[in-house]
């Protein structure tokens, strides 16, 4: 008999039925959508902003305890350099993964033939590895610094050049020089001299303008330093930091067993440099903290504001489930009003009425969660280029909010049953 009352009331106002499935898929899309970019966000919005360079810097020890104690952002040469047959050991790591690019410099200084003195960087620009694992990886400038526009020319392609001696001239070293594309350029190092010719012109916006850019096998011979390199750049997805990770930053033998298992299996930026440092000889790796902190505070306000959206958007939805739940209680207040006469208890009536609503809720929310994973995609794709990965974790408390924002809906109509004399609705009062 309950169940056949339920199959009658949806049959009987099933456009009051539809409407209040519609709210609650409404609400129920948004918050699928909402929750969907929220848990993905973090790596989009890590991946957008590696475009804009490395957060990650590797230097030999020496050169990192002159900085600390002159506290300057360039210590300057010190005689120490790092391996170059260790940066294949970068991608070994146990957060491997998350190492997009990286690219070692070699600062060098070397003679025009009047006599003026340069600064010539030795560098990879689209370099190809074998790396220990077996895998293979493309890295450098090129893609590391992918907003210097070459202004004229073309980067330079380290797989299919047959002459190592190319270099790309930054815009204002070119206009001082009067170089352009295809000229040739003589170079007199501290071992060596040879002529470079110049493959195109970069506008960087910096201090690299004034700089020219190499190969970086060739700016090593040009200074006898082969094998060596000043310093690397790494690009790598992490996580915003957090106590744990501040504390480890400052001495990760203070953390606790568990702790360091946590923070080491975690992709902070600290954790990532401990473990670089394990794998590369008398190296300090540090995040550039201006990066790092900037990916921590547009991600927390990307997130905050999806949750605000889905807040509202569920506030918005038990609004009008409530409106709906009450007029449709209205107009079967007779027939409430005749079951209570006949012996029907406050919680008998109740739980007809939030039966039919849960039951309807359960088709508005499938319905919902479905379209809500479809508004992510396009967010996605318009927003970030790629597809919103949907987490497990989405589907229960989808269901739960749903769950929750139907009950609250319910409320005022449920409060009205409750106080619904059956004299005074059968006596039409």
């Amino acid at each position: 008999m309950f169940f056949r009352m339920i199959f009658g009331t949806l049959i009987r106002q099933w456009k009051k039925m539809l409407m209040i499935a519609f709210t609650i898929a409404l609400g129920a899309s948004l918050a699928t959508a909402m929750l969907s970019v929220m848990l993905d966000v973090g790596d989009k919005v890590n991946q957008e902003l590696k475009t804009y360079g490395a957060n990650i810097t590797v230097v030999p020890k020496e050169n990192s305890v002159l900085n600390s104690l002159y506290e300057v952002e360039d210590g300057g040469s010190t005689g120490a350099y790092l391996r170059e047959d260790e940066l294949g050991k970068i991608k070994t790591i146990f957060w491997a993964f998350n190492i997009v690019d990286y690219a070692p410099f070699v600062n060098t200084k070397a003679k025009l033939d009047d006599g003026t003195e340069i600064t010539a960087v030795g560098t990879w620009f689209n370099h190809h590895m074998e790396l220990p694992t077996g895998e293979q990886l493309d890295a450098g400038i090129t893609s590391l610094r992918s907003w210097w526009e070459v202004t004229d020319g073309k980067w330079i392609d380290e797989q299919s050049i047959e002459n190592r001696n190319v270099a790309m001239v930054g815009s204002a070293l070119a206009e001082k020089l009067g170089v352009r594309m295809c000229d040739e350029i003589h170079l007199t190092g501290s071992v060596s001299d040879l002529t470079v010719k110049v493959a195109g012109i970069i506008d960087a916006g910096g201090d690299e303008d004034n700089k020219i850019f190499m190969p970086l096998d060739t700016a090593q011979t040009l200074s006898g330093l082969d094998g060596k390199v000043d310093s690397v750049e790494v690009s790598a997805l992490t996580t915003p930091d957090n106590e744990l990770a501040v504390k480890a930053a400052k001495d990760p033998k203070s953390l606790t067993i568990a702790q360091y298992e946590l923070w080491y299996c975690t992709a902070y930026a600290s954790s990532i440099c401990y473990q670089i440092q394990e794998v590369m000889t008398d190296a300090v790796a540090s995040p550039v903290r201006q990066v790092a902190d900037s990916e921590g505070a547009i991600l927390e306000k990307t997130q905050l504001l999806m949750v605000l959206i889905t807040i509202l958007s569920l506030i918005g939805a038990a609004l009008g489930i409530c409106n709906l739940v009450t007029a449709s209680v209205m107009e079967r207040s007779a027939e409430m009003g005749l079951m209570k006469a006949i012996g029907a208890q406050n919680s008998s009536v109740s739980g007809l009425v939030l039966t039919e609503i849960i039951i309807t809720a359960v088709f508005g929310g499938i319905a919902g969660f479905f379209a809500g994973y479809g508004f992510a995609q396009i967010i996605g794709h318009t927003v970030f280029g790629s597809a919103i990965n949907m987490r497990p974790a989405v589907i229960p408390i989808v269901a739960v909010l749903v769950l929750i924002v139907t009950l609250a809906g319910c409320i005022p109509a449920i409060r009205m049953l409750l106080r619904l004399s059956p004299c005074e609705v059968l006596h039409g009062k």
